[in-house]
């Protein structure tokens, strides 16, 4: 057996973990240090703070699920000015081995070794996630992410997407207003503009608008916190249209994948967990015409493992290294 460090690299936080390997698998995930990416002039000093705290010398062998394209010399997250160099892991942390992952690929990673106990059931058949074909797996935080999984016997094949920046497409006209008022902000409106941490405050600007109503509307986490407990009608409103365009999607990304699966992940997955069903969801979800009960049939869960990429960041590391 041996330890690396996994981490999960976002745009707001950066969790870091010991991860334990014995033969190509993950057997034992350290409780994770998590450090606000704000707090830190660069990975390397937030690697020296979780040296810091674990009190030990750090492992030379990495894994990372980072929040972006993973391909070049340097790695940028959009809204953190961090710019990691793999080339100079080395010198700038002695780690001589290492993997870099896609955020959603470490979930699909993740999705691909954890057992049914880690899902929670939201709609279609309640069966376990298919042990052939593709499962899609999305999910929205700071973006929306996606990515697949695809199984063939014994073997199974992550495939990293930029899938949360298709286009939105309007199912009625309140939506065909919120495109309206969303173009006159972005020239291209994805479904990324909606479906994510920001998405919610895209909307409910729209239905301000549409409502011609003047407010100025609360920061992120304040406008979350009334829309989940359902404090403020507009901020509700707003929810049950972030809930229909992510079942929209879901479906939309399945039939796109010919997927027999599908997982919701992602930093809000677990907070929505309740308000999904309501919202209308599943019917968004089904609602793709003469593929209606091929869409009755698809699985969707949604993972409840606690740190998904960092568990599935050290899942790619222990394949490649075995």
């Amino acid at each position: 057996m041996r330890r690396i460090v996994t981490t999960d690299i976002g745009g707001t936080h950066a969790r870091f973990a010991l991860a334990t390997l014995d033969r190509g698998k993950v057997v034992e995930l350290s409780e994770p240090v998590t450090l606000s990416t704000s707090e830190h002039a660069s990975f390397q000093t937030a690697w020296e703070e979780f040296g810091r705290r674990s009190g030990i010398e750090l492992p030379d062998e990495l894994a990372m699920s980072f929040a972006g394209p993973v391909d070049g010399e340097l790695l940028k997250l959009t809204n953190n000015p961090w710019v990691i160099r793999p080339a100079l892991m080395l010198e700038k942390l002695g780690v001589g081995r290492f993997r870099i992952v896609n955020d959603f690929g470490a979930i699909a990673f993740a999705v691909a070794e954890l057992g049914d106990e880690h899902f929670l059931h939201l709609c279609g058949p309640k069966m376990p996630l298919p042990r052939e074909g593709v499962t899609t797996i999305l999910g929205p935080g700071t973006g929306l992410g996606v990515a697949q999984l695809l199984k063939v016997g014994e073997h199974s094949h992550v495939i990293e997407t930029e899938g949360g920046h298709v286009d939105f497409a309007p199912l009625d006209s309140l939506e065909d207003q919120i495109l309206a008022h969303l173009r006159r902000s972005f020239r291209r409106v994805s479904v990324e503009r909606l479906v994510s941490g920001s998405g919610l405050v895209n909307i409910y600007n729209a239905l301000a608008a549409i409502e011609g109503k003047a407010v100025t509307p609360p920061e992120d986490k304040a406008l979350w916190a009334a829309a989940l407990e359902g404090s403020d009608a507009l901020a509700a409103a707003a929810l049950d249209r972030f809930c229909l365009s992510l079942g929209a999607v879901a479906g939309d990304l399945a039939l796109a994948h010919g997927a027999n699966g599908v997982v919701i992940a992602g930093g809000l997955g677990w907070r929505l967990r309740d308000h999904l069903h309501r919202s209308g969801f599943d019917d968004r979800f089904i609602a793709k015409g003469r593929f209606e009960r091929r869409m009755e049939n698809i699985p969707v869960k949604l993972i409840t493992h606690p740190q998904p990429g960092l568990f599935g960041a050290a899942v790619a590391f222990a394949r490649e290294n075995p």
